[in-house]
């Protein structure tokens, strides 16, 4: 039975354990990456969250971009964590890339240049709308990701490899595969600390 969307939003979290494995077609995550991308909204509906979807041995090249990066930056003798936390994502099926168009971003600064300061703000958060939507409705089809920021010493090599616009800002990377594990007991500050009612 699916889940409704507050048991989706309740059951979405970091899941680090992922395998080679899909309950949905690659054509179903493209569905929802899609019609996320064009419904989800932003600043003055400028639209400027962008993805990259990476499948198969697009998906594998990536996490080993990754993992090259990140050896040339720790000691040998400590990059073992490092290494099999990169492996653990690799492992899954499929990673998604959001990017901001940032020729987007910089036009609307120009044009609305009392909002210029909060602008790229909005575009993030825009995309972080998007993040979550798509994140919400992989742990709907019963997959399990996490948000990875491994950007930006990884993004000249990702955009040279994939031939990525070169205006697209790297903002975040979700790995996403069938759960092997399930994440520990989450923690709740009193929900009374976080909301008020002003009357």
């Amino acid at each position: 039975m699916p889940l409704d969307f507050k048991e989706a939003i309740e059951g979405r979290r970091s899941i680090y354990g992922i395998c080679n494995e899909s309950t949905i077609t690659a054509e179903e995550i493209l569905e929802i990456v899609d019609h996320s991308t064009k419904h989800i909204p932003s600043a003055f509906n400028c639209q400027s969250q962008r993805v990259a979807v990476l499948f198969g041995e697009k998906h594998l090249e990536f996490w080993g971009i990754v993992m090259e990066v990140l050896r040339k930056r720790i000691l040998a003798d400590e990059f073992r964590p490092t290494e099999n936390r990169i492996n653990g994502f690799a492992a899954g099926c499929g990673t998604l890339l959001f990017y901001d168009d940032t020729s987007v971003t910089k036009g609307l600064m120009e044009k609305f240049l009392p909002y210029r300061d909060s602008i790229p703000d909005w575009a993030e958060q825009a995309n972080g709308m998007l993040q979550f939507a798509i994140w919400t409705q992989l742990e709907a089809a019963g997959l399990g990701a996490s948000l990875q920021h491994y950007n930006p010493i990884i993004d000249k090599d990702v955009k040279d490899a994939f031939l990525i616009p070169s205006d697209w800002r790297l903002i975040a990377q979700m790995p996403f595969g069938v759960p092997t594990e399930m994440p520990v007991e989450k923690n709740f500050e009193p929900i009374e600390r976080r909301v008020i009612v002003v009357e």
